[in-house]
């Protein structure tokens, strides 16, 4: 709280979900930062459906999300505002995140998405020098992204059906597709605390992010890249099932998939009219997608473990 009143842009207003704890987080804010709404729910309702709950109060032309996690600098939110008034056609921007504990390594700078249909943490394990350059990205991490509210009131917030984790690569899917773009701003920096609220392949992430990895994809891959993608998109789940049967994560892998298909009704009455809606045509999409380096991530992964 302390880095958002130091901002150089200051905010019209600060609003504060707090999503059922029980640490006396609304009562310090409440003390503390008297000029901060707050929200405070009785449960955890999630990641989507609480910041659906603030978004829905936002009556400015631009609305910031921001993590508990992540502590922007001093010009994160000026130069967020700066790109999408100096780029009209960019529907949201995203920033350049660094690791709390080591800002030498980038955390990530923006969301890619691959022809496997997996999101993509751009830039993860990098140099902090690298990745400097203003550039048009598949999306943005909410955790710290600006967004114009007439691009959320035309394609709508957040799907609360995912509750946590995908349901930003999901809305960054969904504009891409109605024509709004994402704009990668390097200047807009943030330093991410990252996997301190939810715990890097713990239970609760396996579950909802291979779960809503597959209706990400189903929802919004254009039916004409399906046909190019979807053998890598099965190579990619068999390789995750090996992985997470060797680390212990099998059953919440599994139950990912299957609790996946018991919804693919829901998400095809979706899919319809996302793709109805879309603007673009599939060539702009596949231009989007990144080549997925299956080795490449399974390094990562061991070198996390």
């Amino acid at each position: 709280m302390d880095r958002l009143r130091q901002q150089i842009y200051q905010p019209l207003s600060v609003i504060v979900v707090d999503n059922g704890s029980s640490d006396g987080s609304v009562d310090f804010v409440n003390r503390n930062y008297p000029e901060v709404k707050t929200i405070a729910l009785p449960k955890n309702v999630g990641f989507a459906t609480a910041n659906n709950i603030a978004l829905k109060r936002v009556q400015t032309k631009y609305v910031a999300l921001l993590n508990n996690d992540a502590v922007p600098h001093r010009l994160w939110l000026e130069k967020l505002v700066e790109a999408l008034e100096a780029h009209p056609e960019a529907g949201f921007a995203a920033s350049k995140m660094l690791f709390y504990d080591n800002a030498r390594i980038i955390d990530r700078a923006g969301d890619g998405y691959t022809r496997a249909g997996t999101g993509l943490l751009r830039g993860r394990g990098v140099q902090a020098d690298k990745y400097n350059n203003l550039e048009w990205i598949f999306g943005a991490s909410a955790g710290a992204a600006l967004y114009r509210i007439q691009m959320l009131r035309d394609i709508g917030l957040f799907d609360e059906d995912f509750f946590l984790l995908y349901e930003d690569v999901d809305l960054s899917f969904r504009a891409q597709l109605r024509g709004y773009r994402c704009l990668y701003v390097p200047d807009a920096v943030v330093y991410h605390k990252a996997s301190s609220s939810i715990i890097h392949d713990s239970p609760t992430s396996v579950y909802y992010s291979h779960r809503n990895l597959e209706w990400t994809y189903l929802k919004n891959m254009p039916s004409s890249l399906i046909s190019k993608t979807i053998w890598l998109h099965i190579i990619y789940d068999v390789a995750a099932f090996f992985f997470f049967a060797a680390n212990g994560r099998i059953r919440e892998f599994i139950k990912a998939k299957w609790d996946a298909l018991k919804g693919m009704k829901r998400m095809l009455k979706k899919r319809m009219q996302i793709q109805n809606n879309r603007r673009v045509d599939d060539n702009y999409i596949w231009g989007l997608l990144e080549k997925e380096l299956f080795l490449l991530r399974l390094t990562m992964r061991l070198r996390k473990n």
